[in-house]
């Protein structure tokens, strides 16, 4: 009998918020309509649509501009970032050392994770060659006793739609050593 009462709480919490799902859509499309109806321009007794549109080409067009500036950007700055990362590989720990005093990033670590960051020799940042479309970040190690893989990588995408996606590279942990177990 209690798992029945459970499942209808449950049940009831789904319609719930189907219901309030189902709202905030209305809610979104009233809005959007009343923007549209707002922005467009009365011609002659007529009411023209078009300016929306026509704003959406130029704010399209725009963010097209700003990506390709970027990438050129990106391509002018190579040489220095390479000069910086081969100054950044003389520094001892320095990805270590960076890593536990940043403030977000020292709350996520563990003590085994910072030992394992003692291994990190470089970090590269590589966006996309359409900017819009995401990055990879690869983290480069030396021989250590917790991996076997030289390089972890994870990458982040937003698809067509702009939802966010991420990938990782699996790292083969050597026996005993793997951190996520603990």
């Amino acid at each position: 009998m209690n798992s029945g009462s459970s499942l209808d709480l449950q049940s009831s919490d789904k319609n719930s918020n189907m219901h309030k799902a189902t709202a905030e859509e209305a809610r979104a499309t009233l809005k959007t309509q009343e923007t549209q109806i707002g922005s467009c321009s009365e011609a002659g007794g007529e009411i023209s649509l078009s300016q929306p549109a026509e704003e959406r080409k130029k704010q399209q067009k725009a963010i097209e501009h700003t990506g390709e500036v970027q990438n050129e950007i990106d391509l002018m700055n190579k040489p220095v970032k390479k000069k910086r990362s081969k100054l950044i590989a003389k520094i001892p720990n320095f990805w270590v050392t960076t890593f536990v005093n940043h403030p977000q990033m020292s709350a996520l670590l563990g003590e085994e994770d910072e030992e394992a960051l003692h291994y990190l020799t470089r970090v590269e940042v590589t966006e996309f060659e359409d900017i819009k479309s995401g990055y990879r970040i690869d983290f480069y190690f030396d021989e250590n006793p917790y991996f076997e893989n030289k390089v972890l990588s994870k990458e982040f995408h937003l698809n067509e739609s702009g939802d966010p996606s991420s990938k990782s590279t699996e790292i083969r942990w050597k026996s005993g050593r793997d951190m996520t177990k603990r």
